[in-house]
């Protein structure tokens, strides 16, 4: 009699318990992935087409990576793969290894690692924008702040009311007093930035002239007006005349009364010179002299209604420092600046396998590469068969936790029904001793 068959079904079945149990252990691991035991069945190599085979054993431990759940978080460094793929981490000797686990967080060297102080890969992005190209290297997260940007271009977007009166007063000294609002119908204003990130107070004063849909636009710079570029008198900075139907801006003129530049080409209300913003301030608060903006005033209205600006605005940004990352779902990390700028800083690059049940698990929510797995294609998120990334999200483990405790009775049983075979062969030996 042979006890083979039960011995084999106990150590398979065992072994079967051992799967389930650690997929049960790791139901909430974050990128966790279950495991199957796969079983085939033994045959003597000398048997003949009638024999009995002789047990079972366990033919692979199979890792399923069948995508997890997303679930959301408060954390702007969580990070889940929606989709194949896998994150490329470094190891404290420089081996790379490959995780579904996207808890990151940034150490004390500004570096972004996981729980275990591995380093996440992806390339970083230069000042122009533009990824350094070459291998993966650890995504170290910016100290400095940001550079301020000069202000370049204003946009005024806004209703004049042609409904206003005349104010201008084309004799007397000086056609406007920004203290007196008597001398002009409507004003606004926005801060312009210098070089150095310095603000300016930049306030335009808008005065209808006697001729119809015509009117004045005045600027001071923190008080001071922004003058003819000869610095001669006082003078608007710009002239503009609308459409009998005041939709359109019809003709700009510049300070001295020219409808186009030097070089000949009329005026674009969309990209119309300003003169330079002049320095203001005293000591080291002085600002420096801003030159060279373009006002957009191709949004500007003469309609019967109060006065109303529905865009003023302008590119200029003040230094600023870093306040928060997010991850783009194409892996670009973008770093937010208190001076309300954002710019990309990183890009994650994620690898895949043409065989992901060949990895090596290494423990630690982490797999590497071996021969079965093959060498792992690099690319970005949402390319090729790459999945795209979910910021502020992590993938929850795929274990069926229901499943499992089913499939747990299940292995009980047959661990069980093993055991009662033998127990049954012991029986029949018994039997065939206690013969006389």
């Amino acid at each position: 009699m042979s006890f083979q068959q039960g011995v084999t079904g106990l150590n398979a079945a065992g072994r079967n318990l051992d799967v389930i149990g650690n997929n049960v252990a790791n139901a909430s691991t974050i990128g966790a992935k279950a495991s199957r035991a796969e079983f085939a069945d033994i045959y003597a190599r000398a048997s003949g087409s009638t024999s009995v085979g002789i047990g079972v054993s366990v033919a692979a431990v199979a890792q399923q990576f069948q995508q997890g759940n997303i679930s959301s978080t408060d954390n702007p460094l969580d990070v889940a793969i929606n989709g194949n793929g896998f994150f490329q981490l470094q190891d404290a000797n420089g081996l790379v290894q490959y995780s579904r686990n996207g808890q990151f967080k940034v150490d004390n060297s500004g570096y972004v690692v996981n729980n275990q102080s591995m380093k996440l890969l992806g390339h970083q992005i230069n000042a122009s924008g533009s990824v350094v190209p070459g291998p993966a290297t650890p995504i170290q997260l910016p100290t400095a702040g940001i550079a301020p940007t000069e202000t370049g271009n204003v946009k005024l977007e806004i209703n004049l009311d042609s409904r206003d009166k005349t104010t201008f007063d084309a004799t007397a000294t000086t056609p406007i007093d920004f203290n007196d609002d008597k001398t002009y119908n409507s004003d606004t204003s926005l801060k312009v930035y210098d070089k150095k990130g310095q603000s300016v107070g930049l306030t335009y004063f808008f005065q209808k002239t006697d001729t119809t849909d015509t009117w004045n636009i005045y600027a001071a710079a923190n008080g001071v007006a922004v003058v003819d570029p000869a610095g001669s008198a006082l003078a608007p900075v710009a002239t503009v005349t609308f459409s009998s139907d005041g939709k359109t801006v019809m003709e700009v003129k510049d300070a001295a009364g020219n409808t186009s530049g030097p070089d000949g080409v009329a005026y674009s209300p969309s990209s119309f010179p300003l003169p330079t913003i002049p320095s203001t301030g005293t000591g080291a608060a002085t600002t420096e002299p801003i030159a060279g903006i373009k006002l957009n005033i191709s949004g500007l209205t003469q309609y019967g209604n109060v006065f109303g600006p529905t865009d003023v605005s302008q590119d200029g940004f003040p230094p600023g420092r870093l306040s928060s990352i997010a991850v783009q779902p194409d892996g670009v990390l973008v770093a937010s600046y208190s001076s309300g700028q954002s710019a990309p800083i990183a890009k994650l690059e994620l690898a895949s396998f043409r065989n992901v049940q060949g990895l090596q698990p290494l423990g630690g929510n982490s797999w590497a590469a071996s021969f079965e797995s093959g060498d792992p294609v690099l690319g970005d998120a949402g390319g090729g068969n790459l999945g795209l990334l979910d910021s502020q999200s992590l993938e929850e483990s795929n274990v069926d936790l229901t499943g499992e405790l089913v499939n747990m009775m299940v292995a009980q049983r047959i661990y069980q029904a093993n055991a009662q075979t033998i127990k049954t062969q012991d029986s029949v030996m018994q039997t065939l001793v206690n013969l006389r």
